[in-house]
């Protein structure tokens, strides 16, 4: 929901609240991302709508549109600790890919983190410039040092 809140709508509704809204947004019908499996169980996520799903992205001056084409974001990445470094947030990133394209999307649109030297899991939530090059996706804009805009175009 971090994505999906802007400000104090963000800051007042955090736990049980906002998994609570993510809740309802599924139970609505709308698929806010994909899971990874592995044996039965979850081994990872990525959350990917149409970046007009986006609140915050909308009023971003780091991550803002590169242009005014429709694309789709990946705006979480998350693989349980005993599965990394195995390919998964790769895979789930080119699940990602194929969803968008399923669902008529052209354009998808993620902004990791360019990490210099290991950072700890929630400082890279939206993902790692390597997993999201290993994947086909190619840096198109960058407004601060280290959070590019990557594209992946659907031929």
């Amino acid at each position: 929901m971090f994505w999906k809140l802007r400000g104090k709508a963000f800051d007042e509704a955090k736990g049980y609240s906002t998994r609570q809204m993510h809740k309802s947004i599924i139970d609505s019908g709308t698929v806010t991302g994909l899971l990874a499996y592995l044996d039965g169980e979850v081994v990872g996520w990525v959350a990917v709508e149409p970046r007009r799903a986006y609140e915050k992205l909308a009023h971003s001056r780091v991550l803002k549109p590169v242009d005014d084409q429709e694309v789709w974001s990946v705006t979480c990445l998350f693989v349980a600790r005993k599965h990394r470094r195995k390919g998964i947030a790769i895979g789930l990133l080119k699940a990602a890919v194929e969803h968008v394209r399923n669902q008529g999307g052209r354009i998808v649109e993620g902004y990791p983190v360019d990490v210099k030297e290991a950072a700890a899991p929630p400082f890279i939530f939206t993902g790692t410039v390597s997993a999201f090059r290993q994947a086909g996706f190619e840096e198109v804009a960058r407004h601060a040092p280290t959070r590019p805009i990557f594209r992946f175009v659907i031929q």
